[in-house]
């Protein structure tokens, strides 16, 4: 299988790959295929993988439901 070489990276980006990676559960080198493959191959289902995605990062765990209660309550006064 062909293989790439980047030179000259700077030390923010390579931190920034293995924070990513790290995140990710994947090595650095696994990390970077994946980015590659997001920016020059999208699947079909990028969408929905990206939106997937995103409502775990942002998934509080918190039921909201006595705060619109609270807030219904204080309105309807």
């Amino acid at each position: 299988m062909p293989q790439l070489t980047v030179r000259k990276l700077s030390r923010q980006i390579i931190d920034g790959l293995k924070r990513r990676a790290a995140r990710n559960g994947r090595s650095a080198e696994a990390e970077h295929r994946e980015i590659l493959r997001q920016a020059l191959l999208p699947a079909e289902g990028a969408f929905a993988e990206r939106a997937r995605e995103m409502r775990r990062r942002l998934a509080s765990g918190i039921d909201s439901t006595d705060t619109i209660r609270t807030d219904r309550h204080r309105d309807s006064e």
